[in-house]
């Protein structure tokens, strides 16, 4: 199994530090770089081109929202898309986690959580996954409201949408089947927490029907579970 090349930005030198020692006892795992700000980290991060950022909020000239849209609009102008990001926090507000998401962050986690949680999070983000804190899990699916522009009211034809500032891979997957308008309500209350039974009590529709459109609402968003799939809707903007 190869190991799983991280970089750490993170201002706070025992913290850093701390990080690296944790981290460097795992076998699978090896720290190639640090950074202390957001401005050493950019440079890290292309330069390095590790497969997981572990980055902190609180930098000192920038914070790692910031620097995670700046990278991720780097990744997108090279072509460069292997490094995923990981937030590092102690921040667990609405705004924060949200912001995080939407600047392109493929994980959220919460600082006072255990280290071998950490490396599990990072093996996850390595694969291709969106791991959420369990503290902030509720924060993410609260968000329920979306909004469809140029949606025309009365009109005949299925309401579908491109979700963008999603991986290439899944764009391709969208453009070939896109969402329809039934399945862009049932993803609306998926992000509300709704289970398949309160699902169908909304939509006056069977939970074998609802389980069918989630069911195609994950292989559209390529997503593994519901709370990723969430995540993905969040990110995109499809739902705010």
């Amino acid at each position: 199994m190869n190991e799983i090349s991280i970089i750490l930005i993170e201002d706070h030198d025992l913290t850093r530090m701390g990080l690296r020692a944790a981290l460097q006892s795992h076998s699978a795992l090896k720290v190639i770089g640090e950074a202390a700000n957001a401005t050493q980290g950019l440079k890290l991060l292309e330069t390095a081109k590790p497969d997981v950022a572990v980055v902190d909020i609180g930098l000192p000239d920038m914070d790692g929202i910031e620097l995670t849209r700046k990278f991720k609009r780097y990744q997108a102008e090279t072509g460069q898309s292997n490094t995923k990001i990981l937030i590092l926090t102690m921040d667990h507000t609405e705004d924060a986690v949200l912001a995080a998401f939407a600047a392109g962050a493929d994980s959220y986690y919460m600082k006072e959580t255990s280290i071998s949680k950490l490396t599990e999070a990072i093996q996850a983000t390595h694969g291709g996954n969106s791991w959420i804190d369990p503290a902030i899990a509720n924060v993410v699916l609260r968000k329920m409201r979306q909004g469809i522009p140029g949606e025309i009211q009365g009109s005949d034809k299925p309401k579908t949408v491109k979700i963008e500032a999603l991986a290439s891979e899944y764009e391709q997957v969208l453009e070939t089947y896109p969402l329809t308008q039934r399945e862009l309500e049932i993803l609306e209350l998926i992000v509300g927490g709704c289970s398949n039974g309160q699902i169908a009590e909304k939509l006056y529709i069977t939970v074998g029907t609802v389980k069918t459109h989630v069911r195609n609402i994950l292989n559209k968003l390529c997503a593994d579970d519901r709370t990723q799939a969430a995540v993905r809707a969040l990110r995109s903007g499809l739902v705010a």
